[in-house]
């Protein structure tokens, strides 16, 4: 089960249980369509965007614009009109599963991977890609030119600046905090460092309105207290695609650096519930549309 990460999808910065169309179908594509070589049919689409309360003129241009931005392309599979994930997109989906599906969050003493980096003026392009990239691993600006992360993003980023054309212009260290005082310091000391690094505050709201726009979820719905499988779908791909979101946002700093009162901990055990409990029944209902929306486009041939 995948979703996507990186690219305009469109996640932008809105809050939990906001989710814009083209944000709900990247998730729709990213958990079903590569069950079928990356592809969909607009039927099927515009069947399952309905039981997510989107009508088919928004799912028709929100998807126009995902084709624009390079994330889906359009492709006839057997007659039928429909969109594939390009490669690139696949690429990011599957990179993304594990910060979304097992996200990690990093200890105090594994220490921190730092980039530094000098882009030339008349290379902006790639200066704008470098700095987008970095945000989409989990960096935070210490300056200008320096960006860091914990360390177990190393690989990561090694992986971006060669996918990216960048390594030219970037060099990857492993670092240790030393305190103003000298070597080792104090956790409040490097706590401070983090919210200067981080925007924790925005970060823990995100994570509080997650909680409050989900933890209904966890409550019997439906007739007789059962969920439908309509109704697992519905829930499942609003829930996942605010916490993909919110994953690429948090850095994965050790709690012990983070504030009191941070939700990040109870909102990643939230998602684990909600997606041993609907994933399920959220994909048996879009395989039973798919193959409804199959027999109607054969028995009309």
């Amino acid at each position: 089960m995948n979703t996507v990460g990186g690219k305009d999808d469109g996640a932008g910065t809105g809050s939990p249980g906001k989710a814009q169309p083209r944000q709900l179908i990247v998730t729709v594509y990213g958990l079903y369509a590569r069950d079928t070589d990356g592809w969909m049919s607009v039927a099927s689409l515009i069947r399952l965007l309905a039981d997510l309360g989107v009508e088919a003129p928004t799912v028709r241009s929100s998807v126009s614009r995902l084709k624009r931005a390079g994330i889906l392309e359009a492709a006839s599979v057997s007659g039928a009109a429909g969109y594939r994930i390009s490669p690139e997109t696949e690429r990011m989906l599957r990179d993304g599963d594990p910060r979304i599906f097992a996200a990690r969050r990093a200890t105090v003493d594994e220490g921190w991977v730092l980039v530094v980096f000098s882009v030339p003026e008349s290379e902006r392009a790639r200066r704008h890609t470098l700095r987008t990239q970095l945000t989409r691993l989990g960096f935070g600006s210490v300056s200008a030119g320096v960006w860091i992360a914990p360390g177990h993003v190393h690989a990561e980023a090694e992986d971006m600046l060669a996918r990216h054309g960048l390594r030219a212009y970037a060099d990857l260290f492993r670092a240790d905090y030393l305190s103003p005082a000298g070597p080792g310091g104090t956790d409040g000391e490097l706590a401070a460092k983090v919210r200067t690094w981080w925007d924790t505050a925005r970060l823990r709201r995100l994570y509080a309105e997650f909680l409050v726009a989900h933890r209904p979820a966890t409550a019997p719905v439906g007739d007789g207290g059962r969920v439908t499988d309509r109704e697992a779908f519905a829930t499942y791909i609003r829930v996942l695609t605010d916490w993909r979101r919110l994953v690429y946002l948090d850095p994965g700093v050790a709690r012990d650096l983070l504030p009191a009162d941070w939700g990040g901990t109870e909102a990643s055990e939230l998602f684990d519930e909600l997606h041993a409990r609907l994933a399920g029944p959220a994909r048996r209902h879009v395989e039973r549309l798919r193959g409804e929306a199959e027999r109607v486009r054969t028995d009309g041939l």
